[in-house]
């Protein structure tokens, strides 16, 4: 009996804002605990919060980005629960009008066609504090830093079949408010959080089966792997004649299994209503508007724009798009050494190597897009050799100096003066007689071990077109 899955995400993600969604106390990450609070994050009686406009206007583009209906009037709603970390007793959210509904995010899937993913709602709300346990002691300690910082949810459609299309909508949802620039998208630190809510049902069925929850996950991967596993156990037990049981669920990373968290209920009494100390959030028309035309390109049309203005593959396209300051550093750089392909190649392999290896975004990179540009044209134009361009490709990354300069002050210019590389090779046409040998009996091949003695003895220098041209002229 074959079964499909049906699997919704609930993602949060913390918006890169200076101050808190209702107070002014500041959003920085990594500061001493509880330093960042005041009377009116740490729920005082009688504080009165006021809405962070920024937050706002982050909500509105994420919405207009994500194809959703704007309401223009919206109403915050207290959600009642009580935990170590929630002072309050209640969580500031939206409930019945949130800020947007009925949206829609366009995935690839892995073979190659699109599919649209359907968003239920995005509603403002703000985040709890965090829990820190002792690992020695049974004490948990409190940090109430993160109380109050601005949170949008966005919640998915039951439309994802497979894992892999839930990590790929991860990953679009994150290129988006990165591209936007609310938030940085960073799972590992908590900025995007995702909830996954899974069950499974006999194919071609209609109803919906019993669905457990997959809490706070933290990478792409584990999302993917914790509904794989989820899957397998929801099925095993189908097949064996068992219940599904409803509940939240854990990912043990170390085991590879979930694991039980607690029961639930078929429905939480989180005891919503309005919030009476905030008015209801009215939007105009004109602001609206004006938001949406400020928007900058989004990843899925910039793609489609460098399909047709660069002609370049798919997968090029797809790694040069993945950040909004990758892909400008990438037409920077056109703009100033018209080959696109070339471009790319040395951004996709020299320069996203040396990044990696330090572990550091481009927009962290002393290398600029005038810097590669200039690199590219001193090897377009003879004077240097690809294998010297990338040692200046890493002494510019390293200290920011401009390739012209290390090509002057270090006399790293390409020979290609006749004379010089005619006695050089005459000189190891003489030092290895027998791959000379070897050559005029038809081994072609034995020409790139020459040229290769050419580039040692001038230190890479060499015009390698060049020499090729005159081994073959002296030994052939």
């Amino acid at each position: 009996m074959e079964f499909e899955a049906v699997i919704g995400l609930e993602v949060h993600c913390q918006l890169k804002t200076k101050s808190k969604i209702f107070c002014s106390c500041s959003t920085d990450f990594g500061a001493p605990p509880n330093t960042h609070v005041c009377p009116i994050c740490l729920g005082m009686p009688g504080v009165l919060p006021v809405l962070n406009k920024k937050v706002l206007e982050y909500a509105l583009k994420l919405s207009l980005a994500t194809n959703c209906s704007i309401n223009n009037r919206n109403i915050f709603a207290r959600k009642h629960y009580f935990y170590p970390d929630l002072p309050k007793g209640y969580q500031i959210s939206q409930f019945d009008l949130p800020i947007a509904e009925h949206g829609w995010i366009e995935i690839e899937k892995q073979d190659g066609t699109k599919k649209r993913i359907g968003i239920t709602r995005i509603h403002m709300e703000e985040d709890a504090g965090k829990l820190i346990h002792d690992d020695k002691r049974p004490l948990s300690y409190v940090d109430l830093n993160r109380t109050g910082t601005p949170l949008l949810e966005i919640v998915s459609e039951p439309e994802i079949s497979a894992p892999e299309e839930a990590g790929e909508y991860l990953k679009v949802l994150r290129e988006l408010v990165r591209y936007l620039e609310i938030s940085d998208g960073n799972m590992e630190e908590g900025s995007l959080r995702c909830d996954a809510n899974i069950s499974i049902r006999k194919r071609g069925d209609t109803e919906l089966g019993t669905k457990t929850e997959l809490k706070n996950m933290n990478s792409f991967r584990h999302v993917q792997k914790a509904l794989e596993y989820e899957i397998r156990r929801q099925t095993a037990l189908m097949l064996d004649g068992q219940k599904i049981v409803q509940e939240t669920r854990l990912w043990d990373e170390a085991k590879g299994i979930t694991l039980p968290m607690r029961g639930k209920e078929e429905a939480h009494d989180y005891r919503y209503f309005p919030d009476p100390d905030l008015i209801p959030v009215e939007i105009s028309a004109e602001w609206i508007d004006d938001i949406k035309n400020g928007l900058i390109e989004l990843p899925a049309q910039k793609r489609e724009r460098f399909k047709a203005q660069y002609g370049l593959p798919y997968e090029d396209i797809r790694s040069l798009t993945a950040s909004r300051a990758l892909a400008d550093f990438f037409e920077e750089c056109v703009k100033k050494f018209n080959n696109p392909k070339k471009v790319a190649n040395w951004i996709m392999v020299e320069l996203m190597k040396l990044l990696k290896q330090d572990a550091l975004d481009i927009a962290q990179c002393k290398i600029q897009p005038q810097h590669l540009a200039e690199l590219l044209l001193l090897i377009d134009e003879g004077k240097i050799s690809g294998k010297i361009a990338k040692d200046i490709l890493e002494k510019t990354y390293a200290t920011g100096r401009p390739p012209t300069d290390i090509v002057n002050e270090e006399g790293l210019l390409q020979v290609s003066d006749d004379d010089t590389l005619y006695s050089v090779c005459k000189e190891v046409a003489t030092e290895n007689p027998k791959e000379v040998d070897k050559f005029r009996a038809g081994k072609k091949k034995v020409i790139g071990f020459l040229v290769g003695q050419v580039m040692k003895k001038t230190k890479g220098k060499a015009n390698p077109k060049r020499v090729n041209e005159i081994l073959i002229e002296l030994i052939g």
